[in-house]
């Protein structure tokens, strides 16, 4: 099991943003991972795209290049 950590988490509205925010990271290199949305945080699609705090500037610039819209930006322990 991972140990938890303050993580960025990002939530999305739809399943097929989520998908998208998936394969464009993959594609451009960014950190991160899909995860389902920790209990915490509620959300409309069920999974978020988790990364390293440090990686907040290079997640949002991907998201704005590619068009990719975001339900809410979150610092939670993942």
């Amino acid at each position: 099991m991972r140990k938890k950590e303050l993580k960025l988490v990002v939530t999305f509205h739809t399943t097929a943003d989520a998908m998208a925010m998936e394969k464009t990271c993959k594609e451009h290199e960014v950190n991160g991972r899909l995860i389902p949305v920790p209990r915490a945080i509620s959300a409309g699609c069920g999974l978020a795209w988790c990364a390293d705090l440090t990686d907040r500037d290079s997640v949002l610039d991907i998201m704005d290049q590619v068009g990719i819209e975001h339900e809410e930006l979150h610092e939670c322990m993942v």
